[in-house]
């Protein structure tokens, strides 16, 4: 679960704890199964928007391998980035 880097312990404690007086303790599993669902309801509906556009753009000849090469691209940023703290350590 990602937490934003602004939230500390004391506030997911202070949120939880609210959640709790507002909806009961038995209610929080089925509210976090149906979060979930409409996650992965979302999620479906942008991949298949995705799938559409690239389909629609491949039948009217428009060339997507650019999307490919820019990917590339931030992938090997992306490691560069995860690679950079431990060369720090190193240093200190």
């Amino acid at each position: 679960m990602f937490i934003p880097w602004f939230i500390g312990g004391a506030e997911i404690f202070f949120i939880m704890f609210v959640v709790v007086l507002v909806f009961g303790a038995d209610k929080i599993p089925e509210i976090a199964r149906n979060l979930g669902k409409g996650m992965r309801q979302l999620k479906d509906a942008t991949e298949d928007i995705k799938k559409e556009i690239y389909k629609t753009a491949e039948k009217n000849g428009i060339d997507t391998s650019i999307t490919q090469d820019i990917q590339k691209e931030i992938d090997e940023v992306k490691k560069s980035i995860t690679e950079v703290p431990g060369s720090m350590k190193r240093n200190f």
